[in-house]
């Protein structure tokens, strides 16, 4: 299993918002390396979700719910999307300060390519953080 970061303004789409919907389709991505991430995505694997610009700070934890396939907000079969499905709110949402002020998190996709708005995670990253937001 991997774990990836996928980021959402809470005025655009929020963690509320998928737990009102229960399962969503992740679309609308256009950056190259962004892409890659959603093409890597397998069904099952954890993702943090960021509420950005209004709050900054991870709040939930997703699960892919199903793997990329053609994005529906375009004609452009370059671009994907995923099905994201919540799993868990966090019991306490970890800021992008808190975040960047611990150095085992300074090679962290969040810190160093700060506006990708879907990242890989790696298991220590995933680990910390959720140690950081009082989760096992």
């Amino acid at each position: 299993m991997a774990y990836w970061l996928v980021k959402s303004e809470p005025s655009v789409y929020s963690w509320d918002d998928l737990v009102k919907e229960t399962q969503t389709c992740w679309s609308g991505v256009r950056n190259y390396a962004a892409r890659l991430h959603l093409r890597g995505m397998k069904k099952g694997d954890e993702v943090f979700f960021y509420h950005s610009n209004d709050g900054t700070a991870i709040v939930g934890i997703a699960l892919v719910a199903k793997e990329h396939y053609q994005d529906p907000s375009t004609d452009d079969d370059r671009w994907v999307a995923v099905d994201l499905k919540p799993k868990k709110k966090l019991k306490t949402p970890v800021s992008l300060e808190t975040i960047k002020k611990d150095k085992r998190l300074a090679d962290m996709a969040l810190v160093r390519i700060g506006r990708l708005s879907v990242q890989p995670v790696t298991g220590a990253e995933w680990k910390l953080v959720m140690e950081m937001a009082g989760e096992k």
